[in-house]
């Protein structure tokens, strides 16, 4: 079947449908979210029932390109000037803990023998911001569905234990509500998960962790190029003798580049801040459309070759991101 339209409309509606719902049912349970609950929906609906052959290019199509304009629009909600100016006070701890995260689990995935794919998703998922930077670095690196989706559900399972976890330890350390809300910006992953640990710390606490955690996430802007980049010369190495010369849109993915532009336009403050907000509230909606078909697309039994590593992985990276956060607070 070509990958015409109306070959890929089946599929993408089915994601649209699943997408909906679980927008609907992730309402009610913010701390878990909408893209988990599309990924799991997904994950269901392909290994409980025999999917029709009609659903497949849509389902393809969704989990890529889609994926990729999801990625654009989110731009439009990146105002960089002023993540910078409000995240400034927290920027050495943000860019330490990153640092420590990306080149920590780099080498604790080699030492646990983890996919390298699986375990650079794992780690920028970790280091920045979640489902979101992983969406952003899985198309670069050309990462499978199960891939995306073991790590997702990750990074998801330490977001819930920290949610409950981070509260109660600031409140044994004694932590200031400036001091609470940088740990939780710097160490808990997703959005939800960052506003649900630090507003229930103290109302400060919360939007201080909020602030930080915006701060964080124009951290996939540098990430996604340099993941890119290494991706592009790891290519070229591999052709050996031949030396085909290249130009930039052949190193740094489109959408990459694209969503780099949105955010650009967003930090002019030329158009109005309602349609940015639109245009990005929309790109997350896509996100979860795109988990959705992520998740059609993923056979439960590639999970039991992954085994517990992954999640190890995923421990250990989350351990020594709050670890190093709490180390350079006390440190300045």
């Amino acid at each position: 079947m070509t990958s015409t339209w109306p070959a890929r409309l089946p599929g993408l509606a089915l994601s649209l449908v699943l997408a909906v719902l679980a927008a609907f049912i992730g309402r009610s349970a913010p701390i878990i979210g909408a893209p988990i609950f599309a990924i799991l929906f997904g994950i269901i609906l392909r290994n409980a029932v025999s999917l029709p052959s009609w659903s497949s290019p849509g389902v393809a199509f969704t989990s890529k390109k889609v994926l990729q304009g999801a990625i654009v629009l989110l731009g439009f909600g990146i105002d960089l000037p002023g993540l910078w100016s409000v995240g400034r006070s927290s920027a050495g701890v943000m860019l330490v803990t990153l640092a420590v995260g990306l080149i920590g689990g780099l080498v604790l995935g080699r030492v646990l023998r983890v996919d390298s794919r699986s375990g650079l998703l794992i780690a920028v998922g970790t280091s920045i911001c979640g489902a979101s930077a992983i969406a952003a670095i899985a198309p670069i690196v050309a990462a499978e569905a199960s891939e995306i989706a073991y790590a997702v559900s990750t990074i998801f399972l330490y977001n819930v234990i920290g949610v409950f976890l981070f509260p109660f330890l600031g409140h044994v350390m004694h932590m200031s509500d400036t001091a609470f809300g940088i740990w939780a910006g710097t160490a808990v992953n997703d959005t939800s998960s960052v506003v649900a640990a630090g507003y229930s710390f103290s109302r400060t606490a919360g939007t201080i962790a909020t602030i930080v955690k915006l701060a964080r996430t124009v951290m996939i802007i540098p990430v996604s190029l340099g993941v890119a980049a290494a991706v592009a010369w790891r290519a070229r190495e591999s052709r050996g003798l031949r030396r085909e010369r290249r130009g930039i849109a052949h190193v740094i993915p489109w959408f990459i580049l694209a969503f780099v532009i949105a955010a650009a336009i967003d930090s002019t403050g030329l158009l109005p801040h309602a349609m940015m907000s639109s245009l990005a509230e929309f790109g997350g909606f896509l996100i979860v459309v795109a988990l959705a078909a992520v998740g059609l697309s993923v056979d439960m039994r590639a999970f039991g070759s992954a085994g517990v590593r992954p999640i190890a992985l995923g421990a250990a990276i989350w351990g020594l991101v709050a670890i190093t956060s709490l180390i350079i607070q006390h440190a300045v």
